[in-house]
């Protein structure tokens, strides 16, 4: 790419020197060079990202309403993006994301690409009126804070789909790292990213400002020849833990093989295939407005998350 001529937008506002800064969990600059590896080899590792993108497709379709502009937030090559505007869901669509070759694909593609890290978000308040975000959440140091910053880009009345892995994601690796290295070191350190749980979500959304929130989860099962496979996905998807330095300690050569071989012996099918959980957590609100359907008492709801994106895009509807 040639230097006089970007293939996207650089950030536009640099994040406010007042706020707190919150705790620092995850190395963005190292998350950042995985998902520049990732969209190398993008075509190799997108299958979840595929399924995700596709639900999103589909919860947006089930809302009855034309989108003016919207956001695509860990947008990759934009392809959802496309998708909604070659339905004609969205009249305009911008793709955010931290990876240059990402960026560079989607403008490459027609689309308008701006490089936006969900800590910082580099647009004016009330820019769009969808914003959908698959599967890049549940590495921000500051959820509350990112969920806040989608929020006060919206346009009064504008939707907000998200999707992130959830606690429940990669269950039998937790299970077996935290027993191999209990039993062969006397102690333990975070191998694995700690993720949000399903009720967590909900009240994070509530808690960020939005109207109606809802939060569902779908449970995928990925089948694997062997543990070490699932560990290349993992590195393929730049899903592998980024820790800031310090937080975590280098994981010894034979922890990692008992833990292989507690996972065989624990998570193997008849045919010798392990099993490896994916928890997708489903995130749903949208940006107050005069006139929106009040949501109903603690503990009386009855919709699905579906109902509730089809529904409060009716004036007039009950949540």
């Amino acid at each position: 790419m040639a230097a006089s001529v970007p293939a996207f937008i650089s950030p536009l506002m640099p994040p406010s020197p007042q706020s707190p800064s919150p705790p620092q969990i995850f190395d963005r600059d190292k998350l950042r060079r995985r998902r520049q590896a990732f969209a190398r080899h993008y075509q190799d590792y997108d299958f979840l990202r595929a399924r995700v993108s596709s639900d999103l497709e589909t919860r947006v379709a089930d809302t009855p309403r034309i989108f003016e502009t919207m956001l695509e937030l860990g947008g990759a090559d934009g392809g959802l993006s496309r998708t909604l505007l070659g339905q004609n869901r969205t009249k305009s669509a911008i793709v955010g994301d931290t990876a240059d070759l990402f960026l560079n694909a989607a403008a490459a593609g027609g689309l308008e690409a701006v490089f936006a890290d969900e800590e910082a978000l580099p647009f004016e308040p009330e820019r769009f009126d969808l914003v959908v975000s698959p599967l890049t959440l549940h590495w921000v140091n500051d959820l509350p804070g990112a969920l806040v910053q989608i929020r006060r880009v919206l346009k009064p009345d504008g939707l907000f789909l998200g999707a992130l892995f959830g606690a429940g994601t990669l269950a039998e690796l937790r299970d077996v790292m935290s027993e191999a290295e209990t039993e062969l070191t006397g102690g333990l350190s975070p191998r694995l990213s700690p993720l949000p749980g399903l009720r967590d979500m909900a009240g994070l959304l509530q808690r960020a400002g939005f109207a109606l929130p809802v939060a569902d989860r779908d449970t995928v099962t990925v089948r694997y020849k062997t543990p070490v496979a699932l560990l290349r996905d993992l590195k393929g998807m730049g899903e592998r833990a980024a820790f800031v330095r310090g937080v975590s300690r280098p994981l010894p050569r034979r922890v990692l093989a008992r833990a292989m071989d507690l996972y065989r012996a624990r998570f193997s099918d008849p045919d010798g295939r392990v099993r490896a959980t994916f928890e997708i957590v489903h995130l749903s609100g949208w940006a107050p407005a005069p006139g929106q359907p009040q949501p109903l008492k603690p503990g009386s709801a009855k919709a699905s998350m579906a109902d509730a994106v089809r529904r409060a895009g009716k004036p007039g509807s009950e949540g």
